[in-house]
């Protein structure tokens, strides 16, 4: 399984190795035959050459030694001793020649056992000829003691190395049995020729005698017959000589007509007269033989050769070829998937993300001209590509139906919203009307629950308004004081009697954002007391920092885990795309979106006292500080500014109001009526003609601040000017004051009845 998920580089790799491999075991089978034609010549120089000396110089030195041991003749005794002398040269120019480096390369472990041993055997050879000179081995020891080191070089023959042709082997083993009957042909000589000198055959040595004609015999009628029909002819013709005739006829006599321990029916120069022409006869018809089996074996080298030449030359040129051809398609293939690769990480990396992107934004995409096709030929591959084509377009189209259908899903919440806002804020101007007109307490408390669950209802359609990604119309133009946007947070959260208000400094909120941060902070605060004890008090305050100003909700509820603090923070410094699936957490959603419109930081941190505090950072630019101007796009030359101090609330009551003690009512708190957002209605303020024209302020969307009468014809705006002055000139009497209040306060109070019920004709026209 690992193999199948390893790279295709590696997979060629692996063939060629593996067709390398097939080469070189192909190779070295050849190899190892050309070689063993080259060891056949090694080993033919350095052991079977020596050897076949050094045989002839041992067989012949164990015949006269076996003479001397029988009949002390001087000239016996040169002769063994001119003949010591050859076998020792013949015996030094084998330890030479095989103890040389080709011969020791060439050689396997059984080899070199066996030449070890014959070494070992010559070396003993001196103590054999010591036991002889001293008389203490007679003819029987004697010739066993070269016997033994003729038969180690027998095996050093087997343990040489052949061509792997069964013909050429089987001949060669019939000419080593061959060799090996002229060694038994050796063995009757020097045995008989010490019975002979001796004067008697014992009656063991006629045994053995016997044995030895027998086995002699045997091993060369087997080997003959498993000669080639050519070799067997001269090996025929060999045994029908006068010379192998009349051994033939003398070792039946001594074999028929010896008796025991008596002396055998023939003379010794009989005898090397029969033996000697025989043994080298016999000699060069083996010779002949060995010769015809080496011209046997060209044709057999010759094979070889061509083999070695075909699994070698053109077998390696075959693996160069295949491994260039390997080489090339593999890299072809492997450029063709790297280019697959490569546009499907562009398509998934950036194509996409960009398609999307601009989908956000509004943008027209193009499908086609998003995902162009790839050519990457007509084979498999480029069948793969083709396939990768049509992935690829429709994975752009489905990025752009889903895009089309987020975009439908936003602009579908944001019609809801705006709908159930127009109607909650419809639902707000009747309570204010009927608020005012009620005096009765139990009454005005009812209408103040209303009040407060409208404007909770108001919050929650804003936030459909923020998941769809627009800005909610609450606007503000003038700075508010940072308690009251507090008390305006207050105003939206059910449990709002468990909130203390906290000291918050002569601060200001700058008037674009008011809307906003008091939506902000109306969720925190409901966050807080929603995930803590109902017991338990949830603390807000504020002052001024360094970089702003900062306001903490601290709840005493349950806490949060460090994981969770991290996955939350790390939510509200970058909120996610919105996605209708995860509803779990939509307040911190619509958080995160309020404070990355104005560049807010918010984070949560644990409370010494076990729950959460929410930190809400504001920026330097949103905050005004008490003492400071306001500016003119806040509040504009034509409005009044609020005086510094305490602010005096002016209570309008009925025209013929009774001056009496006053019952506080204190139900459900209110957003005060100085963070309320601007209405269409003009105001009754008039423009300074000489000042400079007030600059607009924006809302958060992004449309102008209308200003009343910014435009104002000069005419026009000193007429209420100078009407203002002769009514300041003019003595009034209270009485007359009290009659146009009252008067005011009636009007005020018709137009505004009269303006609910206009209100509601429009809904039931609707």
């Amino acid at each position: 399984m690992r193999f199948r998920n390893s790279r295709v580089r590696t997979k060629v790799t692996a063939l060629l190795v593996s067709l390398a491999a097939l080469w070189a075991f192909a190779a070295w089978v050849t190899l190892r035959e050309g070689l063993n034609l080259v060891w056949v010549a090694v080993y033919d120089k350095g052991v079977a050459q020596p050897s076949e000396t050094l045989l002839v110089e041992l067989q012949q030195e164990r015949r006269l030694t076996a003479v001397v041991l029988a009949q002390q003749s001087s000239a016996d005794r040169a002769a063994l001793t001119a003949q010591r002398s050859r076998t020792d040269a013949a015996a030094a120019d084998f330890r030479r020649l095989s103890k040389a480096g080709d011969v020791q390369f060439a050689a396997d472990d059984v080899l070199r056992r066996r030449i070890d041993e014959l070494i070992r055997q010559l070396d003993g050879l001196r103590k054999n000829r010591g036991l002889v000179d001293g008389g203490q081995a007679d003819r029987v020891k004697a010739f066993d003691g070269y016997t033994t080191v003729i038969d180690s070089v027998y095996d050093t023959y087997d343990a040489l190395a052949t061509l792997d042709d069964e013909g050429v082997a089987e001949d060669t083993r019939a000419l080593i049995e061959l060799s090996q009957a002229r060694e038994l042909l050796s063995q009757e000589d020097a045995l008989l020729a010490g019975a002979l000198s001796g004067g008697r055959l014992t009656v063991q040595e006629r045994a053995r005698f016997t044995q030895i004609v027998g086995a002699q015999r045997f091993h060369h009628s087997e080997a003959v017959q498993a000669l080639p029909d050519g070799d067997r002819a001269a090996f025929d013709r060999l045994e029908r000589t006068q010379a192998f005739t009349r051994l033939r006829a003398l070792e039946e006599a001594v074999m028929e007509s010896t008796r025991p321990g008596g002396l055998p029916p023939i003379g010794a120069d009989q005898w090397r007269a029969a033996t000697e022409p025989a043994l080298a006869q016999l000699q060069k018809t083996i010779l002949d033989a060995g010769d015809r089996l080496v011209e046997r074996t060209t044709p057999v080298a010759v094979a070889v050769i061509a083999r070695l030449l075909l699994a070698g030359v053109l077998g390696l040129v075959a693996v160069i070829a295949s491994i260039v051809l390997s080489v090339t398609t593999a890299r072809a293939l492997v450029r063709q998937l790297e280019k697959l690769r490569e546009a499907a990480l562009e398509l998934a990396n950036e194509r996409l993300p960009g398609v999307v992107a601009r989908l956000a934004q509004g943008e027209k995409v193009d499908v086609r001209a998003e995902a162009p096709p790839l050519d990457f030929g007509p084979d498999v591959i480029g069948q793969v590509g083709a396939a990768f084509n049509t992935v690829q377009e429709t994975a752009i189209r489905t990025a752009v139906e889903e895009a089309q259908l987020r975009q439908s899903i936003r602009d579908i919440l944001l019609s809801l919203a705006r709908r159930t806002q127009s109607l909650v804020h419809r639902q707000l101007t009747l309570l204010d009307v009927m608020e005012r007109r009620e005096s009765d307490p139990a009454e005005l408390k009812d209408l103040f629950r209303i009040d407060h669950l409208a404007t909770r209802m108001r919050r929650n359609a804003e936030n459909l308004i923020v998941l769809s990604g627009a800005s909610p119309a609450r606007a503000w133009r003038r700075s508010v004081p940072m308690v009251d946007v507090v008390r305006g947070a207050l105003a939206e959260v059910e449990d709002y009697t468990r909130v203390t208000v906290m000291p918050m400094g002569e601060t200001a909120l700058i008037g674009r954002a008011v809307g906003d941060v008091i939506h902000l902070l109306a969720e925190l605060i409901e966050n807080a007391v929603s995930f803590s004890p109902p017991y338990t008090m949830v603390q807000v305050g504020g002052q001024v920092v360094a970089s702003g100003y900062a306001i903490e909700v601290e709840d005493r509820g349950l806490g949060m885990s460090a994981e969770d603090l991290e996955a939350t923070n790390q939510r509200i410094a970058d909120p996610p795309e919105f996605n209708l699936s995860s509803t779990a957490r939509l307040g911190l959603y619509v958080v995160s979106r309020l404070a990355e419109r104005h560049g807010i930081k918010v984070s949560l941190k644990a409370s010494p006292y076990g729950g959460t505090t929410a930190v809400v950072l504001l920026p330097r630019d949103l905050v005004i500080e008490g003492g400071e101007d306001l500016p003119e796009e806040e509040t504009g030359p034509g409005l009044p500014q609020r005086e510094p101090g305490p602010r005096r609330i002016a209570l309008v009551g009925a025209p013929e109001a009774v001056p009496g003690p006053v019952q506080e009512v204190v139900p459900v708190p209110r957003a005060p009526e100085s963070p309320r957002p601007v209405q269409s209605a003009p105001l009754s303020g008039v423009a300074d003609p000489d000042g400079p024209a007030p600059s607009a302020g924006f809302t958060p969307s992004g449309l102008p601040f209308r200003v009343p009468q910014a435009n104002l014809a000069p005419a026009l705006a000193e007429e209420p000017r100078n009407a203002g002055v002769a009514e300041e000139e003019e003595d009034r009497s209270p009485e007359d004051i009290r009659k146009i209040m009252g008067s005011f306060q009636s009007g005020t109070r018709r137009g505004r009845s009269e303006a609910a019920k206009m209100l509601g004709e429009e809904e039931d026209n609707l």
